[in-house]
């Protein structure tokens, strides 16, 4: 493959263009970009070398002169759209500090559907994911704990966030591809589960649901889950 190197590289480490020669047709933003475009309007699978040339307007192998890798290319995507957080002066308030990063997160994902099956350590250390951990161990300055066990809360923060997005992404794509609405299914399967709790096998279940019947509050579960990790932290 033309350009790919034969050893371990960091796209960041790589000049983006030579000291020489010609100024490049396209900035790695604008790659990004188009990259970013494709897979908002098309999914993550549709990204490839070449439709992201065909949105430049450039040819596919003359891509690879910029992104040696498709890999390199992902990366390029999750930094592009990390360059999106507002990063607000510190309250002095840690937990609401992280809670409120939790939420741009988790709104961000939702923006961009694809962003959680990229989430890897791999992708830490882009310009805007170290912009992101330098924030996020700004709001821990007062907290009295190691720089590991603060990094170690930052990637709990975030693997909620990622886990909880992904289930609502996968709940909102099976509903889409069904020919039938959530309202329906979800009457239909809360119609089944009434019939077994009744039958009495479930004495566990039928109090559960009596004290707490629902509908369930997504939003309330994501606090709480956020909630949770932080606990585990606070001392």
């Amino acid at each position: 493959m033309v350009g790919r190197p034969a050893v371990p590289e960091v796209i960041w480490a790589r000049p983006e263009r030579a000291g020489r020669g010609p100024r490049p047709a396209f900035s790695r933003a604008d790659i990004a970009a188009a990259a970013v475009r494709i897979a908002d309007a098309e999914g993550f699978d549709a990204v490839s070398m070449r439709k992201v040339a065909a949105e430049l307007g450039c040819g596919t192998m003359s891509l690879y002169n910029y992104v040696p890798r498709k890999e390199d290319l992902h990366e390029l995507m999750l930094d592009a759209v990390s360059g999106g957080y507002e990063f607000p002066e510190p309250s002095g308030d840690w937990r609401a500090d992280l809670v409120a990063l939790a939420h741009q997160a988790r709104a961000m994902m939702h923006r961009h559907t694809w962003v959680p099956r990229l989430m890897s350590p791999v992708y830490g250390f882009s310009p805007n994911a170290l912009r992101y951990l330098e924030y996020a161990l700004s709001c821990l300055d007062g907290v009295d704990a190691r720089f590991g066990e603060k990094m170690e809360l930052i990637a709990m923060v975030n693997g909620v966030v990622t886990t909880y997005v992904s289930s609502e992404i996968a709940m909102a794509e099976r509903s889409r591809s069904l020919p039938w609405s959530e309202e329906q299914e979800n009457a239909v399967r809360t119609g089944y589960l009434i019939s077994q709790i009744a039958t009495g096998k479930y004495p566990r279940m039928a109090a559960g649901f009596a004290e707490d019947p629902g509908p369930i509050d997504m939003d309330g579960v994501f606090d709480r889950a956020l909630g949770r990790v932080l606990d585990s932290f606070d001392r």
